[in-house]
């Protein structure tokens, strides 16, 4: 009893021990101490009624060859900074800017990459209370505010994002439920707009603006019931993934404004969403604990995703580790590894999507695909799971044997908020009453029905319809240097009275409650044992505080915690030497210096 106790006392210890490395088959990911970016003062945050930690890239092509820029809020703070990563450390007492807001907080942001320049950039924040500012940070000037009386929406923004390809259309989603299209170069009115219906479909309506001359918002998008926490256009931005706290997964058609294929989560809201780097699979996370893998082809869940505690606050593939590999059929001998050098770059990054068509195309050379994607949550884990082939063509013979991923059937769903499965330990999940468990037929998952997209083939645009909400998204924008910004610069501004209920009274579209229990063990919401169970490549507690970040970069991953620090982990090979050779590590430095001496004579 007391050595098992012990034993207990010492799992749960090293449980809660804070990792600062963890090795997946590239090789050692390790934290990059001196390389962690947070409020200048480091005085500790507190996380407790805030928004979310939020972290947004951007390369402004300079000529230093160190053009990549990155932006943090932390309560009512905002932050720019140089971002060195993996090369110097950070230099936290020189921000390019630094903004403190009164009234109201920073909730989320995004730049806009084609606009950006050394001597400019455009980004967009969103706020607590509803506006949407638009602010240079390099030449620290507000352009404009958006929605600044707040007669569009009084809820909190959850998600900004610019239109893919624009540099003047940006879509902007509430915890109203609606979502808002805007366009830089109009004003937002005095009153509160007024809207004409233009499409409806099962649970989603959308609504032009009435007006004699062309205001903001464009368009209204009114989807589900409850807040939209996140949106993600898809690699082409043709298409749009908007997830909520319904539990529903629906994916637009964002040009012709149809609804091509819905999913519901096991149980509670969907927190987060991401595409594929080829747009063939998104995958979302929530308040059911789950990471789901849904095919955008076939319309139907191929997968789901069991190793965090609590919720999963943050989804995204990382496209530098996705493998895709071309073999003769005839050389299958020798061990996984062999087949296994991963190289990391902006070439692989760029060449995945167009390598990833060729599986399905007519070649006779067999195609190998692992896709890899992480999660974080509140349980302040980091997941790296690998989806492989056997997964994502169960009905096709598997080109050789895959070992990352582990496909088993689930005896019980998994716990909800904070739970854990029994026995688990959020590494691996066991079979009661079996040494190995029993693998899940490749056959087993459920063919697509037309459950899925009920709705979204229900009502035809006409073309006038059709051509206008097609010129809205592809509406051009003048050279940034021929603007005419405004002069005020309202650094510190006052957004006014913060309120958490919306005053729009103009949701026209007819909402119908789903009943979960009709829900579960159709298409729209598989049974845990009717699809795939993932395990995570590498499941590791990384933070004190709830996570909130995850990015993908070319040398590292971004991380980052409600406590406001943006942790850099530099991936295998990439810890510059020079690095090793200024630390303490005695051993380290001689061993830099002997290769540095093999390597010059």
């Amino acid at each position: 009893m007391l050595l098992s106790k012990m034993a207990a006392e010492g799992g749960g210890k090293e449980m809660n021990e804070i990792k600062t490395q963890f090795t997946t088959r590239e090789g050692l990911y390790k934290l990059l101490s001196h390389s962690e970016y947070s409020r200048p003062n480091r005085v500790p945050f507190n996380s407790q009624g805030s928004n979310p930690v939020r972290v947004s890239f951007v390369n402004v092509n300079d000529q230093s060859g160190n053009g990549d820029r990155l932006c943090f809020n932390v309560g009512r703070e905002l932050y720019f900074y140089i971002y060195k990563g993996v090369r110097k450390a950070a230099d936290l007492s020189k921000p390019i800017d630094k903004r403190i807001y009164k009234g109201t907080q920073p909730t989320c942001h995004d730049f806009n990459h084609l606009t950006a320049t050394a001597e400019s950039v455009s980004l967009l924040v969103g706020f607590s209370a509803g506006q949407v500012q638009l602010i240079d940070p390099i030449k620290k000037e507000t352009s404009k505010l958006f929605n600044e009386e707040r007669l569009i929406d009084k809820s909190r923004v959850t998600c900004v994002k610019w239109v893919p390809g624009s540099e003047s259309l940006f879509l902007v989603a509430h915890s109203s439920g609606n979502m808002y299209l805007y366009n830089v170069e109009h004003t937002c009115g005095t009153t509160a707009p007024h809207y004409q219906l233009l499409k409806q479909g099962e649970s989603f309506a959308v609504h032009t603006c009435k007006s004699k001359s062309t205001r903001n918002p464009l368009l209204k998008w009114t989807v589900g019931e409850g807040a939209l926490n996140e949106f993600a256009f898809s690699p082409d931005g043709k298409f749009l993934a908007c997830v909520s706290q319904d539990g529903f997964l629906r994916v637009f058609n964002f040009d012709s404004v149809e609804l091509h294929g819905t999913m519901k989560s096991y149980f509670g809201g969907l927190l987060c969403v991401c595409w594929s780097p080829d747009g063939k699979y998104i995958v979302t996370g929530g308040e059911d604990d789950l990471v789901t893998v849904w095919s955008f082809v076939d319309c139907r869940v191929i997968a789901r995703g069991h190793g965090h505690k609590s919720w999963v606050s943050v989804v995204a593939f990382d496209p530098y580790t996705t493998s895709v590999e071309e073999s003769d059929p005839m050389e299958f001998s020798g061990s996984d590894e062999d087949f296994q050098d991963l190289h990391f770059g902006r070439d692989r990054a760029n060449s995945t999507q167009s390598r990833l068509s060729k599986r399905n195309s007519t070649d006779s050379r067999p195609v190998s695909v692992t896709y890899r994607f992480g999660s974080v949550g509140q349980d302040t884990q980091l997941c790296l799971w690998d989806l492989t082939e056997d997964i994502l063509f169960p009905h096709q013979p598997l080109s050789r044997a895959r070992t990352h991923t582990n496909v088993m059937n689930a005896t019980s769903p998994p716990a909800g908020s904070g739970g854990t499965n029994p026995g688990s330990n959020g590494n691996s999940i066991t079979t009661p009453g079996n040494s190995v468990p029993p693998p899940l037929p490749r056959s087993n998952s459920l063919p697509h029905s037309a459950v899925s997209n009920a709705g979204s083939k229900s009502s035809v645009m006409d073309g006038a319809i059709a051509s206008g909400v097609s010129k809205f998204a592809t509406l051009s924008l003048h050279d940034r240097k021929e603007r005419h910004h405004e002069k005020d610069h309202k650094r510190n501004h006052s957004m006014g009275h913060i309120s958490s209920k919306s005053s729009d009274k103009l949701n026209l579209v007819t909402k119908t409650k789903t009943d979960p229990a009709k829900t579960l063990g159709t298409p729209l919401c598989p049974r845990m044992e009717d699809v795939p169970l993932l395990e995570p490549l590498i499941c590791k507690k990384i933070a004190h505080e709830r996570l909130t970040v995850l990015i993908f970069l070319e040398d590292c991953i971004v991380t980052a915690c409600q406590e406001g620090f943006i942790c850099t982990w530099a991936r295998p090979g990439k810890v510059h030497m020079w690095k090793l050779l200024s630390g303490g590590n005695l051993p380290a430095r001689k061993t830099c210096l002997l290769l540095l001496y093999l390597v010059l004579f």
